[in-house]
C-alpha cells in the first residue's frame, strides 16, 4: 500500500460537499463552479465530434489543431514565447497538470515554496509527488500579496521551485508586474524553477494579469498551468494545459500524463478547439457579470453581516474571502476546532448556505471564510437574506 498517501491531507471541500448535500434547498457558495453554461462554440463542437464518432484514442500530449491553437493563444495572448506547439500538452483540468509537473519536477525531499492561504490541491500534489510544501503568508493588508523579503528568506537549500497562483485562490490577489519581477530575480539568482498557477487569467477586475513566463529571461525556468475550467464554463469538462520550454521536463510531464490519462478525453479536447476557434466574447461578459455579482454580494454582506464580516472586494479571481469578527462565538450546539470551522458548521446547518472555513487553505487563513460569488444571482441574494436572519441578533 502507498503509505505515504496517509500523509496526504482531503480538502475539507470533500467534507463541506458532503454535509451540503444533507441540506435542504442548499445556496452553494462553497463550489468553486460558475453558474454559467459553456459558449456554444463549445458545445457544438462536442456534438459534432460525437456525430463524427471522435471517440478513439489520440495523441498523448493532445490533438495537433488544439496544441497549435493552445501555443499562439499563448504567444499573442499571455506573450510567451512559446517556441512550437510542442511545448504544450493537454489536461485533464487544472488539478491534473499541477500533478504532472509535480511528479514530472520534483525529488523525494525537495522544498516548493507555497503561498498561504493557497488552494489545497497545491500542497496535496507535492506531497504525494514526495516533495514538501513550505508556506509562506500572504498579507491582507499588502492586497493578499507577499512580504517579499520574507518570500526570499523561505528559500533554503532544498528549494526546488516556488509555485505562485494569481489571480489566488481563496484571497482573490492579483500579484504586481514588480511582484512578478522580483519573484522571477529570486528564481534566477537561487537557480529555482517558478511554477505558475494561471487558472484565474481571465477575471481580473482591477489591475492586469500577466503571465512571468513572458518576462525576460523566465521562460527557460517556468512551468505555467492553465484551465478551461474559468474562462469558458467548463468545469466538468476537464480541460487544462501545461506549457514548458526545458525538453527533458516535458519528457518526464509526458510520461505521467500517458500513466495517468493515456490521453484526455477526445471529445472534451474538440470542445477546446471550438472554445478557442469560436468568438472570445463570452470571457468578457462572464467577467462583467462576475463584477456585478461581485459588487452585489459585497454590498448585501455589509448590509446583512457587516459586523460579523469584514474585508475589500477582490482584484480577481471569484472569491469573496472575508475576516471573521474575532469576538464572534458559536451558539450552543456548534463544536469546531476552530473559528473558521465553526462559522461554516453554523452557516450550513442554521442558514444553508454553502462556504469553506479559512484553515482549509491553510494556517495563515484561520479567522476567514470563503464564499464564492460565481452563482446566480438569485442563489446569491438568497444567501444574504438567510444571513440577514441569523445574524439579526448578534
Amino acid at each position: 500500500m502507498g503509505v505515504y498517501l496517509d500523509s496526504v491531507p482531503f480538502s475539507g471541500i470533500i467534507r463541506i460537499r458532503d454535509m451540503m448535500y444533507s441540506v435542504k434547498d442548499p445556496f452553494r457558495l462553497d463550489q468553486g463552479d460558475v453558474s454559467f453554461d459553456a459558449p456554444a462554440t463549445v458545445k457544438q463542437a462536442m456534438h459534432r465530434a460525437i456525430d463524427e464518432n471522435r471517440s478513439h484514442y489520440l495523441q498523448t500530449t493532445g490533438l495537433p489543431r488544439l496544441l497549435d491553437l493552445l501555443a499562439e493563444k499563448l504567444r499573442q495572448k499571455n506573450h510567451i514565447p512559446v517556441g512550437s506547439a510542442e511545448d504544450v500538452m493537454v489536461t485533464t483540468g487544472g488539478i491534473h497538470a499541477l500533478y504532472i509537473i509535480c511528479q514530472g519536477l520534483l525529488e523525494p525531499g525537495d522544498e516548493v515554496i507555497v503561498p498561504d492561504p493557497e488552494w489545497p490541491p497545491a500542497a496535496g500534489n507535492i506531497l504525494s509527488a514526495h516533495g514538501v510544501p513550505v508556506p509562506c503568508p500572504l498579507y491582507e493588508h499588502l492586497g493578499w500579496g507577499y512580504d517579499l523579503d520574507e518570500l526570499a528568506s523561505r528559500i533554503g537549500p532544498k528549494t526546488r521551485a516556488i509555485y505562485i497562483n494569481s489571480p489566488n485562490n481563496p484571497t482573490g490577489g492579483v500579484l504586481t508586474r514588480e511582484d512578478l519581477a522580483r519573484i522571477g530575480a529570486l528564481c534566477r539568482e537561487r537557480n529555482l524553477w517558478l511554477i505558475s498557477d494561471e487558472a484565474y487569467e481571465d477575471v481580473v477586475f482591477e489591475g492586469e494579469h500577466l503571465s512571468p513566463a513572458s518576462f525576460e529571461g523566465m521562460y527557460d525556468r517556468t512551468i505555467s498551468l492553465f484551465t478551461f475550467s474559468k474562462s469558458y464554463a467548463m468545469t466538468g469538462l476537464r480541460l487544462g494545459y501545461v506549457v514548458a520550454k526545458d525538453a527533458a521536463l516535458r519528457d518526464r510531464m509526458k510520461k505521467v500524463l500517458f500513466y495517468s490519462a493515456s490521453n484526455i478525453a477526445s471529445v472534451v479536447q474538440f470542445g477546446g478547439i471550438g472554445a478557442l476557434e469560436g468568438s472570445q466574447e463570452p470571457i468578457d461578459g462572464f467577467r462583467k457579470e462576475l463584477r456585478c455579482r461581485r459588487d452585489l454580494f459585497y454590498d448585501g454582506i455589509r448590509d446583512a453581516a457587516g459586523h460579523v464580516f469584514s474585508g475589500d472586494p477582490p482584484k480577481g479571481a471569484f472569491y469573496a474571502f472575508l475576516r471573521i469578527n474575532p469576538e464572534w462565538k458559536a451558539p450552543a450546539g456548534i463544536a469546531a476546532a476552530s473559528q473558521s470551522w465553526a462559522m461554516t458548521e453554523f452557516l450550513i446547518s442554521k442558514g444553508r448556505i454553502g462556504c469553506v472555513p479559512g484553515v482549509d487553505f491553510g494556517r495563515y487563513g484561520e479567522g476567514y471564510l470563503r464564499f464564492c460569488f460565481a452563482r446566480d444571482r438569485k442563489e446569491l441574494t438568497g444567501a444574504l437574506d438567510s444571513m440577514r436572519v441569523l445574524f439579526s441578533g448578534a
